[in-house]
């Protein structure tokens, strides 16, 4: 399964989002994220049900762990400007693709 996010391809069997200048290997919980903000592109993602879809009911994992994957992933996806991902107050995160 692959997913095109402005100028990158994102692999996600092999965890793999790439350009034609960079490749990077995403660990299992940015990938998942990743995947799930795909699969609501363009769309509000609520934090609990990424929560939800990606931890379970693991109650070690905090919120604020998910925030640093989110940063992680806008830096990922920095060189290409018409990428973002917003942060919904209080709701949840939304991929934004413009064309």
């Amino acid at each position: 399964l692959f997913y095109t996010i402005g100028i990158y391809e994102f692999d996600v069997k092999n965890q793999l989002l790439s350009s034609k200048n960079e490749q990077r290997n995403l660990t299992k919980k940015e990938a998942r994220i990743l995947t799930y903000l795909c699969e609501h592109k363009n769309d509000i993602a609520p934090r609990e049900l990424i929560l939800k879809n990606i931890w379970g009911n693991d109650d070690y994992f905090s919120g604020r762990s998910m925030d640093v994957f989110i940063s992680k992933l806008r830096k990922y996806l920095a060189n290409d400007d018409t990428i973002t991902i917003n942060n919904i107050h209080g709701v949840g995160f939304k991929l934004e693709v413009k064309s």
